[in-house]
C-alpha cells in the first residue's frame, strides 16, 4: 500500500482543505494511504502587519516547498488564489479541484450591506483588492487591517474591534459559517482574486507518481477559469502588493473574462471585459491586462507597488 504526504498550513480553513483533499484522493484510488503533515508558515506567524509588508502570500507557500525538497511530504493543498503567478522552478500544479463560491462576503453583526453601513464605519480586511473596492464605493469608510485565520477575524468582528469585515465566501461555508454571511459581494459590480474558491495541489515537477495520483482531481473548467483570470494577474505583474480582481466564466465554448486593477488609497478602479473561445484563455487573460493598462492600471499599479513597511494605514 503506497503513501501520500500532504503538507499543509496549521489553520482551521488549511486543514479542512487538506482534509477535503485526502478524502477525494482516497475515493480517487482506493487503498492509498494519505497522511497530512501540519507546518506553520512566517504569513501565518506575522500578523501585526500587511502581508505586503512582510513578502506576500508567498510566505504561505515556502515552508510547505521545502519540507517537498526535503522528502518530508508529497504534496502540498494551498488556496489557489494564494499560490504566486510563477511557481518557483522544480514544482507545478497537477491538480485544481472544482471551485467553491468564488465571491467576497459582506459580514456584519448589526448591518445588512456595505450600503446600509453608518458615515465612517469601521471595516476590516487585510486585502487592498477588497480595500480598493470598498473606498471606490464607501469613501467616507474607516478601513483596518485585520489578519488571522477565520475564527480569528470573526471574534474580532464578535469582540465589537469593527463594524463588518469582508471575507471569502468559501472559506466561511467550508468551516460551517454560512449563516454570517450577510451580503455575497459578486460580479459584475465587486470582483474576487483571481482563482478565488478553488483548491489546488502543489508537487514537484519530476514526480511523476504523485503528479499521476493529484490529477485524478482535476477539474477542467475550472482550471480553463482559473488559468485565465492568473494570466490577466500574471500579464500584469500583480501580487498581493497590488488591487487586482478577475472574474471568469464558462459559457458553452465561451470564456468570458473581468478584470479590475485599483488603489486602496483612494479607491480609483480602472475595468476591462471580454470574451473568447475556452482554449484561448491565456490569450484572454492578456488582452484583458493589456486594456486595463491602456486605461492607466500601470500607474496604479506603480502607485501601490511599493509595501508598506509597518502598520497598516487606515
Amino acid at each position: 500500500m503506497s503513501t501520500l504526504r500532504i503538507a499543509t498550513r496549521k489553520s482551521p480553513l488549511a486543514l479542512w482543505q487538506s482534509e477535503h483533499v485526502a478524502a477525494a484522493l482516497r475515493a480517487a484510488h482506493p487503498g492509498l494511504e494519505v497522511t497530512l503533515v501540519p507546518m506553520s508558515t512566517r504569513g501565518d506567524e506575522v500578523l501585526d502587519r500587511s502581508l505586503a509588508a512582510i513578502g506576500g502570500k508567498g510566505l504561505f507557500l515556502k515552508e510547505l516547498e521545502l519540507a517537498m525538497q526535503r522528502g518530508e511530504a508529497d504534496c502540498a493543498v494551498h488556496s489557489l488564489k494564494d499560490v504566486p503567478m510563477e511557481l518557483d522552478p522544480g514544482f507545478a500544479l497537477p491538480a485544481i479541484l472544482e471551485r467553491a463560491d468564488h465571491a467576497d462576503a459582506f459580514v456584519s453583526n448589526r448591518f445588512d450591506s456595505i450600503d446600509a453601513l453608518p458615515q465612517g464605519a469601521v471595516v476590516g480586511t487585510a486585502s487592498l483588492r477588497r480595500q480598493a473596492q470598498l473606498r471606490a464605493r464607501r469613501p467616507d469608510l474607516v478601513l483596518r487591517d485585520l489578519r488571522g485565520n477565520v475564527n480569528t477575524r470573526l471574534g474580532k468582528l464578535d469582540a465589537g474591534e469593527y463594524d463588518a469585515i469582508v471575507l471569502a465566501c468559501a472559506g466561511l461555508q467550508r468551516l460551517g459559517f454560512d449563516a454570517r454571511i450577510r451580503t455575497r459581494l459578486d460580479a459584475p459590480d465587486w470582483l474576487p482574486a483571481p482563482a478565488q474558491g478553488a483548491i489546488a495541489i502543489e508537487c514537484k515537477d519530476d514526480d511523476a507518481h504523485t503528479a499521476a495520483l493529484c490529477a485524478a482531481l482535476d477539474h477542467a473548467p475550472t482550471r480553463t477559469r482559473c488559468e485565465a483570470e492568473r494570466a490577466m494577474n500574471r500579464a500584469l505583474h500583480g501580487s498581493c502588493h497590488v488591487p487586482v480582481a478577475a472574474y471568469a466564466r464558462l459559457d458553452g465554448g465561451r470564456l468570458h473574462l473581468q478584470g479590475l486593477v485599483g488603489s486602496a488609497s483612494d479607491g480609483r478602479l480602472v475595468r476591462a471585459e471580454a470574451q473568447a473561445p475556452a482554449a484561448d484563455g491565456e490569450a484572454l487573460g492578456a488582452e484583458i491586462a493589456h486594456a486595463l493598462l491602456e486605461q492607466g492600471a500601470g500607474a496604479l499599479i506603480a502607485l501601490e507597488a511599493e509595501p508598506d513597511t509597518g502598520p497598516f494605514r487606515s
